[in-house]
C-alpha cells in the first residue's frame, strides 16, 4: 500500500519514464530505413563521376553495404532493399535499447523500494528500542 505522497510521486514517475520497445524500435527503424532510401536515391539523382570504364561511379561507399544487405545495390530496386533491411535493423536496435532502457529503470526502482524498506524497519527498530522499559 502506498502511504506516502512522495512515493506515490515516485511510481508515477518511474511509470511516465517506461518507453514502449516497439514504438521506439518502429520508430527507429523507419528513421534509418528512409535514411538508406533517400540517400540511395540522392545518389542515383545525383550522378557519379565518369570512371576510368567510361562508367559512371554512382555511390562507392554506400555500395559498400551490400557487403552486409545481402542484395543491396546503388540501384532504385537497391534502395527499396535497403529500406526493408534498415527497417529490421534499425526495429531490433531501437527495441534493444527501449528493453534496455526500461530493464535499468526497473532496476533502479527495486533498489529504491528495499532501501526505503530497509530504511522504514530501521526506524521502526528504532523506535521499539526507545519505547521498551529499561
Amino acid at each position: 500500500m502506498i502511504d506516502d505522497s512522495e512515493t506515490l510521486e515516485q511510481v508515477v514517475l518511474t511509470n511516465l519514464l517506461r518507453l514502449n520497445a516497439a514504438v521506439y524500435g518502429i520508430v527507429t527503424g523507419l528513421i534509418i530505413g528512409l535514411g538508406i532510401f533517400v540517400a540511395t536515391n540522392w545518389l542515383i539523382l545525383k550522378g557519379g563521376p565518369i570512371g576510368d570504364e567510361g562508367v559512371p561511379v554512382v555511390g562507392p561507399h554506400l555500395w559498400l553495404l551490400g557487403q552486409f544487405f545481402i542484395g543491396y545495390s546503388v540501384t532504385f530496386v537497391g534502395s527499396l532493399v535497403g529500406l526493408a533491411y534498415g527497417f529490421v535493423s534499425g526495429f531490433a536496435v531501437g527495441y534493444f535499447v527501449a528493453a534496455t532502457y526500461n530493464w535499468l529503470i526497473t532496476v533502479k526502482e527495486a533498489r529504491r523500494i528495499r532501501f526505503e524498506m530497509r530504511e522504514k524497519a530501521v526506524q521502526q527498530s528504532a523506535q521499539r528500542t526507545e519505547s521498551s522499559p529499561s
